[in-house]
């Protein structure tokens, strides 16, 4: 049987991996095998900060919404409950937007969250 050599499909499947690695370090960039090795290890690292960027943003909000809600005598847990109580669907990043750039209009959404919790 002849020898098949895979020729075009190869160097098809090597070019794309490497022009994927330009601007690694030394042989990462230069090595097909070296490459492909440093490209797979990216794509996890990539796919799980993808995830933790997720949670740590959460966790920003989270602190200053904390933070600007005992400004106003009030723990997060207890704002937060009360916002469901109230029926108000603000997510966390629109709560610590307004937290930084509106504090008058937080500090009225306390207030009417406060007061529609203890209404009901």
């Amino acid at each position: 049987m002849s020898r098949a050599k895979r020729g075009f499909k190869a160097r098809r499947r090597r070019s794309r991996i490497l022009l994927a690695c330009r601007g690694y370090r030394g042989s990462r960039s230069k090595t097909f095998r070296v490459a492909k090795e440093t490209w797979l290890r990216a794509g996890n690292f990539a796919y799980r900060d993808r995830r933790k960027r997720r949670r740590d943003f959460r966790r920003l909000w989270i602190t200053r919404i904390n933070a600007a809600v005992r400004m106003h005598g009030v723990k997060y847990s207890t704002f937060i409950h009360w916002l469901v109580k109230a029926e108000i669907n603000l997510d966390r990043r629109v709560l610590a937007d307004m937290a930084i750039h509106d504090p008058a209009g937080f500090e009225a959404l306390v207030r009417k969250a406060e007061s529609a919790a203890a209404g009901s």
